[in-house]
């Protein structure tokens, strides 16, 4: 989820059940840093995972807990995802924060238009999203047709 919503460590870890439209398919993503709130699109088989997850969790408010079934914190999804870069052999070390970079980067290389990735991000401002759209050739494709 991180990934494919672009979610900050500490939106991820605030991520509640209320805030999924089943029915309808779409996430309510709350945005932190003063970023715009937005609605995302939840895919078919993001969706079955997360009913999946929601029969095993039964009571819980959010999604996201702690092995003590308490709501994972922003430094336990930071930890954890640092571990994970370790053992898979990085030699540098990986952040959440990457996790919501390869988001903006990936949306740029697939051609997805600047202000598109700016309110999926939730980016006040499109001079924060310009750094994904900076690297990505796919912002000059169809410019000619040969």
């Amino acid at each position: 989820m991180a990934y494919r919503h672009g979610l900050r460590s500490v939106e991820l870890a605030s991520v509640r059940w209320d805030d999924f439209d089943f029915r309808t398919g779409k996430l309510h993503v709350r945005r932190s840093k003063g970023g715009e709130e937005t609605v995302h699109p939840i895919g078919g088989r993001e969706m079955r995972a997360l009913k999946r997850l929601q029969r095993q969790q039964l009571a819980a408010t959010h999604v996201f807990q702690s092995e003590r079934e308490a709501p994972l914190s922003k430094a336990g999804y930071q930890r954890m995802v640092a571990q994970a870069g370790r053992k898979a052999g990085f030699k540098w070390r990986i952040s959440s924060h990457a996790i919501r970079h390869s988001c903006g980067y990936k949306l740029a290389n697939d051609g997805q238009d600047t202000r598109a990735i700016q309110h999926y991000l939730g980016h006040r401002s499109p001079v924060s999203t310009s750094r994904y759209t900076m690297l990505s050739d796919a912002r000059f494709r169809n410019f000619w047709k040969d």
